[in-house]
């Protein structure tokens, strides 16, 4: 499909900005107003649920479910384990004992999603991908703030620089995600390493039940992007 298809000569597609944002508020706000102040009140109660109208069959904010109960679920709320448990399996055929690390990939702090990973000034304030981990697991494998590390389980690798930082527990490594494949160590990033099931109620990501162990790399890797230049001026100068 390409932009001469008669699907994008649809009228939408000649919108600008400023037309998509009159049509996203509708009547919901004065937009003339919002642009010249650069802020509008919705008309909106200070306490919406205040009697009730939650969108259950009560119309109450329910402690008890009777949907779950149906579905032969705790009609309360309950723990669920992770599905992936240090020392007693859960990564495929029952080798947990292998991982014994716990790892979060929440986003860089700057980049806030995906998005945004191609700004050079929030590049700037990131500077490189990394993965924190505490003293003792830190000590445990002879890995050092600078380190390149290797992070792995049967789903795949990834490798980045660590930091040892407190704010890291005891058996819990940060992976600090949303960092574009071909701006880390190896063309890697986080992704390869966690799983693609989803979670049994609402089909939710479950990228926070991931099991990985981690060894320090000797030799520093170049970052994808470089070494891609590095080929291209190799190229060049064999063409020269």
């Amino acid at each position: 499909m390409g932009r001469h298809d008669p699907a994008f000569l649809a009228p939408c597609f000649a919108d600008d900005d400023l037309a998509l944002c009159r049509q996203a508020y509708g009547t919901a706000v004065d937009f003339d107003h919002l642009l010249a102040h650069g802020f509008a009140t919705l008309p909106m109660p200070e306490a919406p649920f205040a009697h009730g109208g939650f969108p259950t069959p009560s119309g109450r904010c329910e402690f008890v479910s009777a949907r779950l109960a149906a579905r032969g679920l705790s009609a309360l709320p309950d723990y669920v384990p992770n599905h992936e448990l240090p020392g007693i399996g859960g990564v495929g055929n029952g080798v947990g004992h292998a991982y014994p690390l716990a790892m979060i990939s929440p986003p860089a702090r700057n980049f806030l999603n995906s998005s945004f990973v191609n700004v050079p000034s929030l590049q700037a304030l990131e500077r490189e991908p990394l993965v924190e981990l505490h003293a003792s697991d830190a000590q445990a494998r002879g890995i050092q703030t600078g380190d390149v590390v290797r992070i792995h389980n049967l789903r795949g690798e990834y490798h980045c620089k660590a930091v040892v930082s407190p704010r890291a527990r005891p058996g819990v490594v940060n992976a600090l995600g949303v960092w574009w494949r071909k701006l880390g160590l190896e063309g890697t990033n986080v992704n390869q390493l966690t799983s693609q099931k989803l979670t049994d109620m609402g089909g939710g990501p479950t990228f926070y039940d991931c099991l990985v162990e981690m060894e320090c790399v000797n030799a520093p890797l170049a970052s994808a992007s470089a070494a891609s230049a590095s080929a291209s001026a190799s190229a060049s100068a064999s063409a020269a």
